[in-house]
């Protein structure tokens, strides 16, 4: 078999894994774009970090999912075993190589899942206090301006315009006008709650649209909704479709009307109700004023007769005036007696607290106490000093360089450096270095001598 020489061989293109996953992950998400599939929540996760991972199955597969927090505003909870449908964009995890969608919405699917979303959110909500009753406003009872956010369009408004002019006709209405179903209606909803409550145009805000199915009015089962309703600071009336139709709006606002026509009743005064209690009021306040007019000159009459002459008056107020200022003299001097007894009191306290006095003691033992730190700091010196003198003397009694001063020499092996310390331990011809007192000598063995 021949063989190529190694400079005419092909060059091969090798793969790290990263290169792979990472070339795999773009060819991914290049060749799928967004696209929903269906299938039922199993492994669900929930991390610290927010985001949710699970997996979605049907009777033979499943993909691994990752719902990140960023995208996670949903209407309902999910749950393991939730028959959901998701709009997913196909993806690789590179870290691990594993095949995964990227969830960006996510809704139930089959039947009864707006009702499964409604009764997740009304739960939500009820635990975060969002229904209690504690929360809610009362109505005034004679509003200067009233609010209405619906469809301009719709059956609901016509309706409430015409109850109010049956009932209140003076009474002004103001329109946020919305749209009331259909993508985005809940946030244009909520929006107009918000600005109505900014601008504090109006007394009492009404929120209604006409009859639906559940679908239909869906716009008011979204939780911006809800939000916007429980923070606003104009009591809210909800009137949205018929009597049987309840939604998490109606929840949540200061009182829920039936029906759009009832919200404009609950919400405005009977104007023939009013004119017969203000003639009720009126013919109330004539007969009290009588009666008081009555009172008034009876006691008139009394006060005529016990009136005193101004001049017998003005003479005892002033005996009593006279008596008084004497009192307030005696009063005054006793006072500053007393004042200026304590003044003279703290006076000689704080002569005898001077801190001139203080200082002159701090000082003098500052002057005592450094002349006897100066004195100890002497004392121990010395004594180190001493101890240091010893210590030296003692350390060059036994140090090696002393005897070596004295004549005596170590001697070491070449090159290894061991100490030599018998003659038995060299040979003719090894060479030896001698160390003396001052230099070194390296030496070659004539002759070994065995004492």
């Amino acid at each position: 078999m021949s063989t190529l020489a190694p400079e005419t061989a092909p060059l091969r293109d090798v793969y790290s894994i990263s290169r792979l996953n990472l070339e795999a992950r773009e060819l991914l998400e290049g060749a799928f774009p967004l696209i929903w599939v269906e299938g039922e929540i199993s492994n669900l996760a929930r991390p610290s970090s927010g985001h949710l991972y699970f997996a979605l199955k049907d009777a033979a597969a499943q993909v691994r999912c990752a719902l990140f927090r960023n995208r996670m505003r949903l209407p309902f909870t999910p749950e393991n075993g939730m028959q959901v449908l998701a709009r997913v964009s196909v993806s690789l995890y590179e870290q691990r190589g594993e095949f995964q969608l990227i969830v960006e919405h996510l809704e139930p699917a089959g039947d009864g899942a707006l009702l499964r979303a409604f009764e997740q959110l009304k739960q939500r909500l009820a635990a975060a206090g969002l229904f209690d009753a504690a929360h809610k406003k009362p109505l005034p009872a004679l509003p200067q301006r009233i609010g209405v956010v619906t469809s301009p369009t719709g059956a609901a408004l016509r309706d409430i315009l015409t109850t109010l002019r049956r009932r209140f006709p003076a009474l002004p209405v103001l329109i946020y006008p919305v749209p009331v179903q259909g993508t985005g209606a809940a946030e244009k909803i909520a929006a107009a709650i918000r600005l109505a409550d900014q601008r504090r145009e109006c007394d009492v805000l009404i929120v209604a649209r006409g009859g639906g199915s559940l679908e239909d009015l869906w716009a008011f089962n979204e939780e911006v909704v809800a939000r916007a309703i429980y923070a606003c600071g104009i009591p809210v009336v909800t009137g949205i479709g018929h009597e049987i139709d309840f939604t998490i709006a109606d929840l949540v606002a200061d009182q829920r009307a039936p029906t759009p026509t009832a919200a404009a009743e609950l919400v405005s005064p009977d104007a023939a109700a009013w004119r017969q209690t203000l003639a009720r009021m009126q013919a109330r306040l004539t007969f009290l004023m009588r009666t008081q007019l009555d009172q008034t000159r009876q006691s008139l009459r009394f006060l005529q007769r016990r009136l005193q002459h101004p001049g017998q008056r003005l003479r005892e107020r002033a005996q009593r005036l006279d008596e008084l200022e004497q009192r307030l003299q005696r009063a005054w001097r006793a006072t500053q007696h007393v004042r200026l007894s304590r003044a003279a009191e703290l006076h000689a306290r704080l002569q005898q607290q001077t801190p001139l006095y203080r200082l002159q003691q701090l000082r003098a033992r500052r002057e005592t106490l450094a002349l006897r730190l100066e004195g100890a700091l002497r004392q121990r010196l010395e004594k180190y000093r001493t101890g240091l003198a010893s210590l030296t003397r003692a350390l060059e009694a036994v140090s090696p360089l002393a005897t070596l001063a004295r004549g005596y020499a170590i001697v070491q092996r070449l090159p290894q450096g061991d100490v030599i310390r018998s003659a038995r331990e060299v040979a003719p011809g090894d060479r030896v270095e001698a160390r003396l007192g001052a230099g070194r000598l390296i030496c070659s063995v004539e002759q070994a001598v065995h004492e």
